[in-house]
């Protein structure tokens, strides 16, 4: 029986439920006054239920997807502004004991190359991604844990954080580790990182067992339960998402939302952020397996929704999607993005020769190309990594949101960020939009000392200073 309360995976994500949801939400697709009454509430950027946004991602109604689609860019601006946070993935290792169907690091993969990275080639590959202007990374490894046990990764931590490099330095770590215990959650947080990501790949059990055979993976319920334990070990920013093509996106759109509900139920705060990646080509990954693959305009629809139905929440896109779907996406909720991505195993420092990759990577422009890109299209893109380090995380973060206060530091923070980037790492062409649009920025920060303060830092930056935030 469905409780978003409990603690049992099976509870929290009830299949039973999840089917009467997609009934309803068939039965109602065409219901007009639902559906204006359900925009209408959602006007309050109060959010949606998973019942709700399901009946949105039904229906089919063509003035209604317009008003889907103008409501999320609304609610996107209102608390994202123009800003655009900038991230790039790190693989430690790909070793790995899972059997995942649709993942090349399965243990029985022959062809792949095998990797981890020892300390001193993780110094290499941060140096390399500092000298690009990340700030932020998402470490990345595969299950194996006797080669990449728990104590590997807060080395790795540990290393990435000490590594200075020039003006370089990256600020916050996030973790897409294997679930595990609330012990090695707690030496995660001790250890000072970020955010904790892991993808539920999907919701549906069923198809989760069949898809992971084998390996500690193929636990359902551990595996749905790890943000649970996470938050009880002290990670109070957390971030969910599923594979959109493994099943049926419908399905998973509504877990995922149950998900999200559960955690903001039991906890007090939802998910920090968000992911949504569909299923791309891999090395031995038979494609034609995977018939759920949805559409641009599907994948499209979903975004909007989630940003009406989870306004708080950060929603990100990798470069497993195209420029063209990016530049959609972005409008529609997303507010964190990957640049110039390597899904390799040391892939930053050197150029492969040996396949190590997760996935084909769709979007291989470098980071200057996606920062002048998202220039010319009006955004800010922000390498902060402020809240983290001033302890403005899980619901202090969730309150600041939910106020409207967080622009009051976010919108300061990505301009600072940016000028940083603009004097250490860009191009001319680059550095030339960049401050076109600082200086456009600038009087729209309301509070007039912290406007005098920026145009101070932002002078000093100029000079050579570096890391003020607010």
């Amino acid at each position: 029986m469905y409780n978003s309360k409990s603690k049992i995976a099976t509870e929290f994500i009830d299949h039973e439920e999840i089917l009467k949801t997609l009934e309803y939400a068939e039965k109602n697709k065409e219901n007009r006054p639902l559906i204006e009454d359900i925009l209408e509430r959602a006007k309050d950027c109060k959010g949606l239920s998973y019942q709700e946004a399901a009946v949105l991602l039904e229906c089919e109604l063509p003035d209604i997807m317009e008003k889907i689609a103008k409501l999320a860019q609304e609610i996107k601006l209102k608390f994202y502004g123009n800003r655009i946070v900038m991230f790039a993935p790190l693989y430690l290792s790909n070793y790995c004991i899972n059997g995942c169907r649709y993942c090349p690091y399965h243990g029985s993969n022959k062809h792949i190359a095998r990797k981890q990275l020892s300390q001193e080639d993780i110094v290499r590959e941060v140096t390399a991604l500092q000298d690009m202007g990340h700030k932020r990374l998402a470490l990345e490894t595969g299950e194996d844990p006797e080669k990449c046990p728990i104590e590997y990764v807060l080395e790795s931590i540990k290393t990435i954080y000490s590594i200075k490099h020039k003006n370089g330095a990256i600020r916050r770590v996030n973790v897409n580790i294997a679930a595990t215990t609330v012990e090695n959650y707690r030496k995660l947080k001790e250890a000072g990182i970020g955010t904790y990501i892991l993808f539920q790949e999907t919701y549906h059990k069923e198809n989760y067992e069949y898809l992971h055979p084998t390996g500690p993976k193929h636990n359902y319920s551990y595996h749905t339960e790890a943000m649970d334990r996470a938050m009880e070990g002290g990670i109070d920013d957390v971030g969910i998402g599923v594979l959109f093509g493994l099943n049926l996106y419908k399905y998973d759109f509504v877990g995922l939302l149950m998900h999200a509900h559960h955690l903001e139920d039991t906890f007090g705060v939802g998910p920090h952020t968000i992911s949504v990646p569909r299923i791309r080509p891999a090395d031995d990954v038979d494609m034609n397996d995977y018939s759920n693959a949805i559409p641009d305009e599907i994948f499209e629809k979903i975004v909007a929704i989630l940003r009406i139905a989870v306004p708080y929440t950060g929603l990100i896109i990798s470069t497993r999607e195209s420029q063209k779907t990016r530049e959609k996406v972005l409008k529609l909720g997303v507010s964190q993005i990957s640049g110039a991505s390597s899904t390799s195993v040391g892939g930053y420092a050197e150029r492969e020769e040996e396949n190590s990759a997760q996935f084909e990577v769709n979007d291989t422009r470098t980071l200057d190309e996606v920062v002048n890109w998202l220039l010319e299209l009006g955004y800010i893109p922000s390498f902060c990594t402020a809240c983290y380090r001033e302890g403005r995380t899980g619901d202090r973060f969730m309150q600041l949101v939910k106020s409207g206060q967080i622009a009051n530091v976010c919108q300061p923070n990505a301009l600072m960020t940016l000028k940083e980037y603009l004097e250490d790492y860009a191009s001319e062409d680059t550095r030339r939009k960049g401050e076109t649009v600082i200086q456009k920025e600038i009087p729209h920060i309301s509070n007039e000392k912290v406007r005098q303060i920026v145009r101070e830092h932002l002078e000093e930056l100029h000079e050579g200073k570096r890391d003020f935030r607010f």
